[in-house]
């Protein structure tokens, strides 16, 4: 793996190779990645995996022609060809009047923000093995678990340059540490799976192996022997770990593509008051370790803190350059890279702040409801916001968590949903999306 000059200077490079071939304009991403884990099962080694990769990925443009082309072979000559391969396939391609690379103008201009993003110490595979035993070891100890999924410890490091023809080059690195464990409890028919898993920037910021062991077993033995749910109408509380997947769905149809595809269920609802008023929700990409904190986009546009939903209210739209030509818009610095081709909308570290009530007050006055730990299925209408997911989790009745329940459907509009979502004060923090309890009254939920 290169170091951050040499990656910028690998990118830069392909750049130059591009505007000789022949291109009016380019960008090219160097990404490269290792990672190591470990997996047990039972007290024994299960797998060990060991991956390295490097690649790099040229978008090219010709008038308002563009084309992409990916490479991991980065010989010279090679290198040369596939700038001109990227070429002659640009001026075949179709005009696009909205392609381009971001407005020079609005690109990142002096230092990059400091994200401590990267660990230096690389954990030994010994180690690796050590913790993902500790941890299915503390799971297998609890009263009620009989049997393991395996316990699972890994270590990587990532890194990605980006340039463009137009004056931007820029790259960082970046390290994860991940810790799970998956058990069963209960025999026969009353058998239940859950999990527990964490990852962080930095190791030192993971719960210990027990920890996650302890949690794991606590999640599994609860759900034993669950029972249904009968039909109707009744308020459904989400639990930390699934409620983050409704923001997600919010941030899919605030993509300024999906707008302008007129393929959002948000459409013609911008700046709209579509939460109460006490919910704000905001996107952090300079958050110091977060999971997805990164110093420019995928263009080479500056990141900023913005909140997505300001007292209930959408604060407008996430637009990469395409996107905002297309809506008559600016960019807004949400633009990301896969492994090659042209940017897509994505945000950083998303929180939905919390409320005034624990959740235990949150849920104190729901008679009959349910509270879902687990959800099943993509059943989510991008498009009309139609909601409806396989669901598990806990009976709510006298307005205290009560028995297991599993195999039932929960169903909404998501418009209707975020109408009447109220959050209880436990957020948390250790996710790409946080949120607390989430509580939603009069979904349709279809059981027995």
């Amino acid at each position: 793996m290169l170091n951050l000059d040499d990656a910028r200077d690998r990118a830069s490079a392909l750049v130059a190779r591009a505007r000789r071939a022949g291109a009016d304009a380019a960008d090219a991403v160097y990404a490269a990645d290792a990672s190591e884990s470990v997996s047990v099962r039972l007290g024994r080694l299960e797998d060990v995996e060991r991956s390295e990769s490097e690649r790099l990925a040229l978008r090219v443009f010709v008038g308002q022609r563009s084309a992409s082309i990916g490479s991991t072979d980065f010989d010279a000559a090679a290198l040369d060809e596939l700038a001109a391969r990227a070429v002659a396939m640009a001026r075949a391609a179709p005009e696009d009047r909205y392609a381009g690379l971001a407005p020079e103008a609005l690109l990142l201009r002096g230092p990059a923000p400091a994200l401590d993003l990267e660990d230096r110490t690389e954990p030994r595979p010994q180690a690796l093995r050590e913790a993902a035993e500790a941890a299915e070891a503390a799971a297998r100890a609890v009263a009620g678990v009989t049997n393991s999924e395996g316990g699972a410890a890994g270590a990587g490091r990532a890194l990605v340059a980006l340039a463009t023809s137009h004056g931007f080059a820029g790259a960082y690195a970046a390290t994860s540490h991940s810790l799970s464990v998956s058990v069963v409890a209960g025999e026969g028919s009353a058998m239940q799976r859950d999990y527990a898993w964490r990852s962080a920037r930095h190791g030192d910021d993971l719960p210990t192996p027990a920890a996650i062991g302890a949690l794991a077993a606590e999640r599994a033995v609860a759900r034993v022997n669950p029972g249904r749910l009968k039909s109707g109408p009744m308020p459904v509380v989400f639990d930390p770990r699934v409620g983050s997947t409704l923001i997600g769905h919010l941030i899919g149809a605030m993509s300024g593509s999906a707008i302008a595809r007129r393929a959002s269920f948000l459409l013609d609802h911008e700046e709209a008051q579509i939460f109460d008023s006490a919910v704000t929700i905001t996107d952090e990409p300079h958050l110091r370790r977060g999971l997805r904190s990164r110093p420019f986009d995928g263009e080479g546009l500056p990141t900023a803190r913005r909140h997505l939903v300001e007292n209930g209210r959408l604060t407008g739209w996430l637009m990469d350059s395409a996107a905002a030509r297309q809506l008559g818009r600016s960019p807004t610095g949400h633009a990301a890279r896969g492994g090659g081709g042209a940017p897509h909308v994505s945000a950083s570290n998303v929180h939905l702040a919390p409320g005034p009530l624990s959740r235990g007050a949150l849920i104190a006055d729901i008679a009959d409801g349910v509270y879902v730990t687990e959800l099943i299925g993509h059943g989510v209408n991008g498009v009309t916001g139609d909601y409806s997911r396989g669901a598990a989790g806990f009976r709510i009745s006298g307005g205290a968590i009560a028995g297991p329940v599993a195999e039932f459907t929960i169903a909404g509009n998501l418009l209707a949903m975020f109408k009447t979502l109220r959050p209880a004060d436990d957020l948390e923090w250790h996710r790409a999306v946080n949120v607390p309890t989430l509580r939603i009254d009069a979904m349709t939920v279809a059981g027995d």
